[in-house]
């Protein structure tokens, strides 16, 4: 890795995915500091702040203002991540948020324009994409290990996070719903394993009009269900493979396999679960009756959430693009916007955006280093 000068970074949010990944995550590697955080309670922030060890704590605009912060990473809401992705944006600073990216093509568009016009990167969450489990599965694709891929399936069928979720009501919101929710760790990979999508088509359902929360704090509370929960698309690759994604909060029992199915010519390849960083790549061929495990071939197994905020800075500091970035971030969000509206029109809808693939992550290099 080359010595590259340290990156403060600043968080905007102090919830629990700051708490358990982020902060954490972002530590190992040598090049980032978690110089400060924020959120729009300044004294949750505050606490935050003590309780992580991170020098500043306080309100957005003390972040914004503070030129020592090179990179914000915007962990709100998804109804947020827009208006603090421009605002920080304004204030000279780049940015990584969670996803989605945008919950619509119009409002990913003005994230990226104003990112272009000041010079300034922003890249996009879900970077699970770049972990073991996906990279893994890339490398026996690209590898021939299965042939040419012509197809594939993926679900992630569930009975909603208002069992478990302490706050679950905006995932059924606008902007929420397993397709906002779940779809992008499904489509961030698949746009990683295959490349972009040219047209979709899709049908979607909405299992019950009202959900009841059944975790605390809020446990009994009647919440009114907004969006589509059962949410279908086919997606056809310009590489010609053409995909199914299913992504359910209406599966009573659930699922005991979120992974991702992919059809070759001379075999099959199980990529695990994007939602996670592990899991074995599995291939089956036609000469074999079992599905057998294969070696992982790259490295950011547990604990690697905030790669792509270290991929980002890294690259910023040397001068090559950022793998989770804007273009595959706004091709997922028209992917999803596509699905939508092919539910609503009963046709193929081609996609208006398009992206390359990104490089995949270097296996020559120690963990918690990158280049």
């Amino acid at each position: 890795m080359p010595e590259v000068r340290p990156m403060n970074i600043g968080l905007i949010g102090c919830g629990d995915i700051a708490r358990k990944a982020y902060v954490p995550n972002c530590r190992r590697f040598p090049f980032l500091n978690v110089a400060a955080c924020a959120d729009i309670d300044a004294g949750r922030a505050a606490a935050f702040a003590r309780e992580q060890g991170i020098a500043k704590g306080g309100a957005v605009d003390d972040i914004l203002a503070d030129p020592s912060i090179e990179l914000v990473v915007n962990l709100t809401v998804p109804r947020a991540h827009v208006e603090v992705d421009l605002l920080a944006l304004a204030a000279g600073k780049h940015v990584f948020s969670e996803k989605p990216f945008a919950l619509s093509r119009q409002d990913g568009e003005r994230v990226v324009a104003a990112a272009r016009a000041r010079g300034l990167r922003v890249g996009c969450a879900p970077d699970t994409v770049l972990c073991s489990g996906v990279q893994t599965g890339r490398h026996y694709i690209d590898s021939g290990a299965v042939g040419r891929i012509i197809g594939g399936s993926c679900a992630f069928l569930a009975c909603g996070p208002e069992g478990w979720h302490p706050n679950p009501a905006f995932l059924y919101e606008h902007g929420g719903g397993p397709a906002w929710d779940m779809g992008p760790y499904y489509l961030h990979s698949l746009i990683t394993l295959l490349g972009p999508v040219r047209r979709v088509c899709g049908t979607a359902s909405r299992g019950f009009d009202r959900r009841t929360i059944g975790s605390l704090p809020r446990r009994g509370t009647v919440m009114e269900v907004q969006v589509a929960t059962h949410v279908i698309g086919l997606l056809e690759f310009h590489s010609g493979a053409v995909v199914s994604v299913t992504l359910s909060f209406d599966m009573m029992a659930g699922s005991a396999d979120y992974g991702i199915q992919l059809y070759g010519t001379t075999g099959s390849i199980h990529v695990p679960d994007p939602n996670y960083t592990d899991g074995a790549v599995r291939i089956a061929r036609r000469d074999q009756h079992d599905w057998v495990a294969h070696q992982r071939t790259h490295p950011y197994v547990e604990g690697s959430r905030g790669l792509g905020v270290a991929d980002m800075a890294m690259a910023i500091r040397t001068g090559r693009a950022h793998r989770a970035n804007e273009t595959v971030a706004m091709h997922a969000v028209d992917i999803l916007a596509a699905i939508h509206e092919a539910a609503a029109s009963g046709s193929y809808v081609t996609l208006q955006s398009t992206c390359e693939r990104p490089a995949a992550i270097r296996t020559d290099l120690p963990e918690w280093t990158l280049d």
